[in-house]
């Protein structure tokens, strides 16, 4: 009930963007239908209607990597302080963004499952009825439990990775740090007490006998500052007792808090530390390089069994469909190294206060940005890959094979586009804070205007170069 009256009054750009995963949804059910009405059709082609099913998985992992996305950028299940005093701490909003995001991809799913009955003729109303009567199999009856196991894998898949994704990470080793702190703070406190004051009797002076000032100056300190109890529990002012010890780290468990859900607002005299350098950058030139080589590898094999690909694709063997795999993944997995090295060179070579406002704002979004951009490259090369292979030959796509297309390419760029307004409305404290200052609002567009051109100019060869290594084994 929380999770409809949060989608009800939710913005109308949130609105919006669930729209878009709904439309995702309904597209990818339809894609999994029509692969039921295809085996239906063709009951003794068992091998092609799983290669079918199994081509749907590039459009349902599109799917709920926007549906992930749009969860993340939601403001109405975003933690606030005071939330769980009323009972929505992280963990329930973790399980009603999870409930959004299955509502909206499960209408999705019931609207693919109308327009798959009405292509059928089992509904009638509309225009199109029957009109895919012979594809999807008019003439048997439809398997009820097929369909709606088929319909379930994109709200199922899109709600547990939301949850996942989402999940608060580290607040019970916060909390178990923060007791920690309390008890060592509390057991130090205890223990100076009691050694002032055995300090204090066993230097106490005899009766009938007067302390000496030689003898205070000899102890270092004054007779009342060592018999004070609280002289050693008394709180340094602007601190708390649970500030990390004079003997601990930075980077010591008593001294961190939950990145995704910080305890306490943040405080411009102790601002954050800077984030490091994303890695992966070796591991997905490993694979890439790996693709590479086995696409290489699988055209200069020799005839191999092919794949009958659909869109009435040429046959090509496996081993180029694992390398160009292989190939997108090491792209997609460089893209928030590369995103973080395109910061750096901004800020090279005595850089002013523009370059300088860019890089350091590349390298901060470099994780958040970085991934979708690099699924993007990895979509856009693959495609020019195809374009370049069958650049003589250009096979027909039938609407299926279209339908797929459009769904990848639009929920990766869906999903880049999400990112980069998470990312604005996350810096704007800092936006509001220099134009405070005196920044003036150009240089802020002109900031902007330079980190996507630093973008294009190292995302655009890199993939072309890839997209070119990744056709060359096969049109060579």
């Amino acid at each position: 009930m929380l999770a409809l009256r949060l989608a009800r009054g939710a913005h109308p750009l949130v609105q919006l963007r669930r729209l878009l995963v709904t439309a995702a949804a309904a597209g990818t059910g339809f894609l999994l239908l029509c692969t039921l009405g295809y085996a239906m059709a063709h009951p003794d082609a068992s091998a092609r209607s799983v290669l079918r099913l199994a081509w749907c998985v590039a459009p349902m992992a599109a799917t709920v990597y926007f549906a992930v996305a749009v969860a993340r950028s939601d403001p109405g299940t975003r933690p606030r302080p005071g939330l769980s005093a009323i009972g929505l701490g992280p963990v329930r909003l973790m399980a009603v963004s999870a409930v959004t995001t299955a509502l909206s991809t499960t209408l999705g799913s019931m609207l693919a499952l109308l327009f798959f009955l009405h292509l059928r003729g089992d509904l009638t109303g509309m225009p199109f009825d029957g009109a895919a009567a012979e594809f999807l199999a008019a003439d048997r009856p439809l398997p009820l439990p097929g369909a709606l196991t088929l319909l379930a894998l994109v709200p199922l898949a899109a709600s547990v990775t939301s949850a996942l994704v989402l999940r608060p990470r580290g607040e019970k080793q916060a909390r178990m740090s923060s007791t920690s702190t309390t008890v060592g703070a509390s057991t130090t406190a205890g223990a100076s007490t009691t050694a002032g004051r055995s300090a204090t009797a066993g230097t106490s002076p005899k009766a009938g006998t007067t302390p000496t000032a030689g003898a205070s100056a000899k102890a270092g300190t004054a007779p009342t500052a060592a018999a004070s109890p609280t002289a050693d529990t008394t709180p340094i002012p602007g601190t708390d007792s649970t500030s990390t010890p004079p003997g601990a780290s930075a980077d010591s468990p008593a001294s961190t808090t939950p990145h995704d859900f910080p305890a306490e607002p943040l405080d411009p005299q102790r601002p954050t530390v800077p984030q490091p350098a994303p890695g992966g950058l070796p591991w997905s030139v490993a694979v890439l390089a790996a693709g590479l080589a086995v696409e290489t590898y699988a055209s200069r094999s020799g005839p191999a069994h092919g794949l009958a690909l659909p869109g009435r694709f040429a046959d090509g063997p496996a081993g180029v469909l694992a390398g160009w795999t292989l190939t997108a993944m090491g792209l997609a997995l460089a893209g928030p190294a590369i995103t973080y090295l395109c910061g750096w060179l901004l800020q090279a070579v005595r850089p002013g206060a523009l370059r300088l406002l860019s890089g350091r704002v590349l390298q901060e979004e470099a994780r958040r940005i970085g991934q979708p951009l690099g699924v993007v490259c990895a979509v856009a090369s693959g495609a020019y890959a195809t374009a370049t292979l069958y650049a003589g030959a250009r096979p027909s796509f039938g609407p299926l094979s279209t339908l797929g297309a459009l769904l990848v390419t639009g929920c990766t760029v869906a999903t880049l586009v999400t990112a980069a307004v998470e990312a604005k409305h996350a810096r704007a404290e800092t936006t509001a804070a220099l134009l405070r200052l005196g920044a003036p609002a150009t240089m802020l567009r002109s900031a902007a205007l330079l980190r996507a051109g630093a973008l294009v100019a190292v995302f655009v060869p890199l993939t072309w170069a890839v997209a070119e290594l990744a056709a060359m084994p096969l049109t060579g």
